[in-house]
């Protein structure tokens, strides 16, 4: 929902959508004059949990998603925590109704609210749920919307309680949340490489992937793994912008599964994040049908186009062949190059790798050498980056090259024990986050230790693993804030209307229509 702040009639509106007996939900828009909202017939017995802070469809967004023990009416208020007197809300603070469903998972209710309207430079303070039951209040800081520098981390499967341990690895996991926001505490995004937990419902380790209050401080850009996929779990945790829930994006499964297609802007970047769980019968196609048409839309107002999904088409390790794979290194990198792609981000692989700049499918530029940290992509030119695990729960190790699986996946004949796509490829069985920053003409991606061999490290405590450290461990391990790679890439380019490329454009432009998911609200200038 968004804040017209040309309007101030007074008033209050509430909108209800009746339980059915078979699935419930509940939608409440209010409108608010001179800024003061409260919630009408809330019921103080509601109890939310599992909060997490989502991004929007832009800068002036964020989406908030919990579970709640009932479907009453549900609200999240906000207010500038320089308002806030001893911790308690001005009167004046506005509150954002919420979508609140059944839950198919644990038998309650899950709820969204899309809060709108957003400053600049602004701490706020915000809670969930309804008078005399509101959740504790939690903060996020909003930093500069003109500039188009800005910093976000990218993590690599969590997947809490693949070690067997869902403790350690929820340690692991939150251990690396303060490691990366400990060194970047002005980070705007928190980017997901999927596969948040194991067992797609399994709530034990959602609670586990959600304890840590940085998941309500900092924007989490959720990603579906395929340990996420089989149920609808995901999409309640996690509701996101501008999402196409088509059935194409689920393998024909969406009535059972979570998923589907998204995009958003953040200052000068298009995210356009996908289900890559579906690749057979047609999915691909209709995967690069949205990405096209996100761009044909979106494009020309981005300065940099930046693509996230679960399955890395370039693994280094344990899924470097396998035949999804295969099939998407046929379908994806030309499609890529002709949209101006600049960035993938994927997961899946539980190791680092950082491709040489590939355009149609192959290396751009023969004199790259592996392990370059300053490359020019060029139109067309595209950068794959695969994370490591974040959490510790599972590593796998690197592959070597093997045409007998994929013959045309075989050996770089510059470092003939790495795959020919791949500039890096690194295995420390140590806990690693990518920061990506924005700089002008240019992305600076970095792959940073955020742990070493020692605990929290499920994998290395549980012997899920034989050695730890660089060289297969005859290397101690770095400091944590170590790098283990970094690359400047120069995507400075004239449009080339031949092969799509978005162009070379400053700032973040604010052309087409951002799909928004909550109805418009109205009121005063609230959020200064």
């Amino acid at each position: 929902m968004k804040l017209d702040k040309g309007t101030n009639n007074p008033g209050l509106v509430l909108r209800r959508v009746a339980l059915g007996a078979a699935a419930a939900a509940l939608s409440a828009s209010a409108v608010f004059g001179g800024g003061l909202a409260t919630a009408a017939h809330a019921d103080p017995g509601v109890t939310v949990s599992g909060i997490v802070l989502g991004v929007g469809a832009d800068e002036t967004q964020r989406v908030v998603s919990w579970y709640a023990s009932t479907g009453a009416a549900q609200v999240v208020q906000v207010a500038p925590t320089k308002k806030l007197v001893r911790g308690e809300f001005p009167k004046n603070s506005v509150t954002f109704p919420a979508t609140v469903t059944a839950n198919s998972v644990n038998g309650g209710y899950n709820g969204h609210a899309t809060i709108d309207g957003l400053k600049q430079n602004t701490e706020y303070s915000y809670r969930v749920g309804a008078p005399g039951a509101w959740s504790p209040t939690y903060t996020f800081r909003t930093q500069n919307f003109n500039g188009g520098n800005f910093d976000f981390l990218f993590f690599g499967d969590p997947q809490i309680g693949s070690s067997g341990d869902t403790a350690k690895d929820g340690a692991g996991w939150a251990d690396t949340l303060d490691v990366a926001l400990t060194a970047n505490p002005k980070a705007e995004l928190l980017v997901s490489g999927g596969d948040q937990v194991e067992s797609a419902n399994n709530e034990t380790q959602w609670n586990a992937f959600l304890a840590s209050d940085k998941l309500r401080q900092y924007p989490w850009v959720a990603t579906i793994g395929n340990h996420d996929v089989g149920g609808k779990a995901y999409e309640q945790h996690f509701w996101t912008p501008n999402t196409d829930r088509s059935a194409p994006y689920y393998n024909g499964d969406a009535a059972t599964r979570s998923g589907g297609d998204y995009w958003f802007t953040y200052k000068n970047i298009l995210f356009i994040d996908l289900n890559s769980n579906a690749y057979a019968n047609g999915s691909d196609a209709a995967h690069i049908d949205y990405v096209t048409d996100v761009v044909n839309k979106h494009g020309r107002d981005a300065k940099h186009i930046v693509l996230i999904y679960h399955h890395s088409i370039y693994s280094p390790a344990d899924h470097a062949n396998d035949r999804d794979n295969q099939q998407r290194r046929k379908d994806f990198p030309t499609a890529f190059s002709k949209l101006g792609v600049d960035l993938v981000l994927q997961g899946h692989d539980h190791s680092y790798s950082r491709s040489y700049v590939i355009k149609n499918g192959q290396k751009a530029n023969k004199n790259e050498r592996p392990g370059d940290t300053e490359v020019f992509k060029g139109p067309g030119g595209v950068v794959y980056v695969t994370a490591n695990s974040a959490s510790g729960s599972k590593y796998y190790d690197l592959t070597a090259p093997d045409t007998t699986q994929d013959p045309n996946y075989g050996p770089d004949p510059l470092n003939p024990k790495s795959h020919w796509a791949n500039s890096v490829e690194n295995q420390e069985h140590v806990r690693t986050y990518v920061r990506v920053q924005v700089r002008g003409d240019k992305l600076v991606v970095e792959n940073i230790r955020s742990g070493t061999c020692a605990a929290p490290n499920a994998a290395v405590e549980l012997g899920k693993v034989k050695w730890c450290g660089p060289d297969n461990g005859a290397s101690p391990a770095p400091k944590v804030g170590s790098l283990v790679d970094k690359v400047v890439i120069h995507t400075t380019g004239g449009r080339d209307d031949n092969d799509g490329h978005h162009g070379d454009k400053g700032g973040h432009g604010k052309g087409g229509a951002h799909a928004k998911s909550e109805p418009v609200a109205a009121g005063s200038d609230w959020l200064r």
